[in-house]
């Protein structure tokens, strides 16, 4: 899937808690372009990608020509 082609919204909601987990704007923009996509649902897409010692994980909604990330997660190991 080509994200360049989608306008990407982070909601507030999920800057809060990328900045509460420790997930720096440059983190999550890695994730997005670099990260793996995988589809869960027919509007919704995760983002995710592996670090050293934790995963960052954006879950995102698609409507129409935009995706809007809602929340954003970390697994550490």
């Amino acid at each position: 899937m080509n994200v360049s082609k989608f306008e990407i919204n982070i909601k507030r909601h999920a800057l809060e808690r990328a900045m509460q987990r420790g997930v720096t704007p440059d983190m999550i923009e890695a994730t997005i372009y670099g990260g793996k996509i995988i589809k869960h649902a027919k509007n919704h897409l995760k983002f995710i990608k592996q670090y050293k010692n934790f995963k960052v994980i954006c879950i995102d909604r698609i409507q129409g020509e935009k995706i809007i990330i809602v929340t954003i997660e970390v697994y550490k190991k």
